[in-house]
């Protein structure tokens, strides 16, 4: 699938609030949240993220502060809270290229985010 076809999806599935697949979340990510969890706690990170897309299709996982897994567009508003409307939306079109990137060369995405301490 050559990279702008993936750039759309994502973009569909993560900017434009489309569906994402049940499917796809439980062939590619499923069985990888033990080590995605592992990752995060290791890492320190507050939150940690997968995506994968395949025929067009996107699937998303998101692992939050607390250890809960949510999944496709739970994960999506999730990460949309935590980060806030606007700065979901740069920080998005900030990842894609990278995401593209990572999954055409059959990868999937992750990604552990910190929260930034807020200053006095």
């Amino acid at each position: 699938m050559s990279k702008m076809t993936t750039e759309k999806h994502l973009v569909r599935a993560l900017l434009n609030d489309g569906a994402m697949s049940k499917t796809l979340f439980e062939e590619e990510l499923q069985d990888e949240m033990d080590e995605f969890l592992q990752s995060k706690q290791e890492d320190l990170d507050d939150y940690f993220v997968a995506i994968t897309e395949r025929d067009n299709q996107v699937a998303m996982l998101l692992i939050d502060e607390d250890d809960s897994v949510h999944i496709n567009e739970e994960a999506r508003a999730v990460l949309m809270t935590f980060w806030q409307k606007s700065i979901y939306h740069d920080n998005i079109l900030m990842l894609i290229p990278q995401m593209v990137d990572e999954l055409s060369e059959g990868y999937l995405f992750v990604t552990g985010i910190k929260a930034q301490e807020e200053l006095d």
